[in-house]
């Protein structure tokens, strides 16, 4: 089990993360190398016509194709030669990497997976970018170590968040949280909500006052527990006792253990049984799929729920194309205890096995690689990034980037984001994150007066009204990140007792948990006593220890010496 607290995910993909524990896995393939034919494809030099050439790609999870005319994919054609052929996820992920594993069907470029790493369906990548690739290798200096394979020393994911050039922007979250709509907040004076209790007493108070919302009726609480990204249902006891997202366990002194069984989880499920009772809980929550998930949350009429806000941002954003911004969410870092720190925010990690590798069918790697060597330069980072010059964006006096208001309204359009954006490619590529060398910030929702300037009225004076700047300020400061986390990222390797357990365990919290909330008054404790007994049956300790080796692991060699 386990969710990505990446940060990034803002643009409203990502993505990202399986959330069974992942690093890279096992396994290999034979290094082929490119055609010798225009082997510099991808230099981008100026007055160059480069040769054309079609990039398939895998994307592991749903998503919609960009249009044939659309402007960045274009100009990529135009001055790199590339184009790319999308395959995006349709149904189950397990099964659709079984047949591809069966058949060694991989295109050219997948995005990353453990199951695929074992199979050796990805290349060694360090030689490859040693040798043709030396803007990624300076992208990628401060982590080279940490994108190693634990278990033979290769490189076989590039990954796609986390490596930063000076310093992390802080303007904007899109991590794990309690959302709660704001005009709930409004509603009752803008309190502090600190803890569990409070939260749901003033759901239960909103609900009671406003049964229905634009005519439908109102949901307390929502709760995601489907296919990988199900962390809306487990993740949220760690939070709660002030720890960050480790996925499935939590860490002390460097040593991780479930918390599946433990009591500060059975607090938190017996809380959800409760207000189940109440009638705040979704009585479908527990049967819909992603997409009718987001969709009730872009009807406004869902109150609250656990999730990661990369998750949610496009159901958030219809609400904003809506005009209906007092139905958009203000991530809460809630807690049992209110003397206790939050811990929700992170420095984001580098998001190992999230990004893209090169599949051993690929017959070209040397084009590939050095055509993502040439977009990671600053030039085309701030293209896939904030746009292009003069149509998406401007660059005043001072040189600061901003966007007039049509630009800024355009970019939550997810039908002008499909002709104008490249999302996709740039969800997955490597990236700069942090600031350009001009100082301006590589993303737009960070960029300080870009984000002033794009509050809307009522944003303005929500935040006024608890006296913050922005969103953000709801959360503590991290502190700096252990050297091993996050344990989320820990590959189990698969067909190991580790992974199976993992599996197992999933499978457990995912049958049993439903039940515990739904269970009837007095009924609860029952439930739970089934759930732990089926826990305790299992080999955790072969889950643990793997987990414990492998952050021993990290300890050990990611440390600078």
């Amino acid at each position: 089990m386990g969710g990505k607290s990446k940060s990034v995910l803002r643009l409203g993909i990502l993505l990202l993360l399986s959330l069974s524990v992942i690093l890279s896995g096992c396994g290999g393939g034979n290094r082929t190398e490119g055609s010798g034919s225009n082997a510099d494809n991808g230099s981008g030099n100026a007055g160059d016509k480069a040769e054309p050439f079609e990039i398939t790609a895998f994307i592991g999870e749903a998503g919609q194709q960009p249009t044939p005319d659309n402007k960045i994919y274009k100009k990529i054609k135009d001055e790199l030669g590339a184009t790319f052929k999308f395959e995006f996820l349709a149904g189950d992920i397990n099964q659709k990497l079984g047949v591809m594993i069966a058949g060694s069907d991989y295109p050219d470029i997948m995005t990353g997976n453990t199951k695929l790493t074992a199979a050796g369906a990805y290349i060694p990548l360090e030689d490859l970018i040693e040798e043709h690739a030396p803007n990624l290798k300076k992208h990628y200096e401060k982590y080279w170590n940490m994108m190693k394979d634990p278990n033979d020393g290769h490189i076989y994911i590039l990954p796609n968040y986390g490596a930063f050039n000076g310093e992390v922007s802080s303007t904007y979250y899109s991590g794990p949280a309690f959302w709660i709509q704001k005009a709930v907040l409004k509603e009752f004076g803008y309190p502090q909500v600190k803890t569990l209790d409070e939260y749901f007493d003033l759901i239960a108070k909103y609900k009671e006052k406003y049964p229905t919302i634009d005519g439908s009726p109102t949901i307390g609480f929502e709760i995601l527990n489907y296919d990988w990204k199900n962390w809306g249902l487990f993740n949220a006891p760690q939070h709660l006792i002030g720890h960050p997202n480790d996925g499935g366990v939590v860490v002390n002194d460097g040593k991780a253990e479930i918390f599946a069984d433990k009591d500060y989880a059975k607090r938190y499920y017996q809380k959800l049984n409760e207000v189940n009772q109440l009638g705040l809980i979704d009585k479908e929550t527990f049967t819909q799929n992603f997409d009718q998930y987001l969709a009730k949350i872009s009807s406004g009429t869902v109150l609250g729920m656990f999730d990661q806000h990369w998750n949610f941002q496009t159901a958030e954003n219809a609400l904003i194309t809506q005009q209906k911004l007092e139905r958009t969410y203000v991530g809460l870092p809630l807690v049992y205890d209110s003397s206790t720190r939050d811990y929700y925010r992170d420095r984001p990690p580098l998001n190992l096995n999230n990004g893209f590798g090169i599949s051993v069918n690929a017959k070209e790697p040397v084009k590939i690689i050095k055509l993502l060597d040439r977009l990671i330069q600053e030039d085309w980072q701030k293209v896939l990034s904030w746009g292009i010059e003069g149509e998406d964006y401007i660059v005043n006096e001072e040189g600061r980037f901003v966007r007039t208001q049509e630009q800024r309204d355009k970019t939550t359009d997810a039908t002008w984001k499909l002709a104008n954006k490249a999302d996709t490619l740039f969800g997955f590529m490597p990236k700069m994150e942090g600031y350009y060398s001009d100082g301006n910030a590589t993303d737009a929702a960070a960029q300080p007066e870009e984000y002033r300037a794009g509050l809307k009225d009522y944003d303005k004076e929500f935040l006024a009204a608890y006296g913050y700047e922005s969103y953000v300020d709801f959360f503590s400061d991290p502190p700096e990140n252990p050297i091993y986390y996050p344990a989320w990222s820990v590959d189990l390797v698969e067909g190991s007792e580790a992974k199976i357990v993992s599996t197992k365990l999933n499978d457990l919290s995912t049958k049993h948990l439903p039940q515990a909330i739904m269970a009837k008054p007095g009924e609860f404790d029952k439930a739970w006593d089934a759930y732990t007994s089926e826990i305790h049956k299992l080999n955790v300790k072969a889950y643990e220890d793997r987990i414990n080796e492998v952050l021993k692991w990290r300890i050990d060699t990611w440390t600078v010496k």
